[in-house]
């Protein structure tokens, strides 16, 4: 069983597969509905692979979260790569920086409860997402 915090470093294709896989494990622990499941292993899917294609790699954090009364999960992808200059428009759906379709940030944003893009030229990318349960 994975446990409800950890950390797993995304630098190849091969990682984006394990934080899919830690995704819904966590997910499937922390008792996630089947369809939230799958949304935010989209998400996690979607953001890890941005992390090798765009940042040159990075990481993957989640925890258990509590506000109030609800509890969720939380997922943080972070890199240092060279950042995203115009975050608004990174979010703008069919807008991509290479040669995707440019759903992914925008489509991870739908998926989730809270979604959060810290980004600046030079400084690197760190989205951090909840699913609440």
């Amino acid at each position: 069983m994975t446990a409800l915090s950890g950390s797993l470093p995304i630098r190849v294709e091969q990682d984006v597969v394990l934080a899919r896989q830690t995704a819904r494990q966590v997910a499937v622990a922390c008792k996630l509905s089947l369809i939230n499941q799958t949304k935010l292993v989209t998400a996690a899917s979607e953001l890890a692979r941005n992390a090798v294609i765009y940042g040159g790699g990075g990481e993957m954090t989640w925890d258990v979260v509590e506000n109030g009364l609800r509890r969720g999960l939380r997922l943080v992808f972070s890199d240092n790569g060279p950042g995203i200059s115009d975050v608004a428009q990174a979010l703008t759906d069919g807008w991509s920086s290479g040669t995707g379709m440019g759903l992914g940030l925008s489509g991870s944003r739908r998926l989730v409860d809270v979604f959060e893009l810290e980004s600046a030229p030079g400084k690197g990318t760190r989205v951090t997402l909840v699913k609440w349960i």
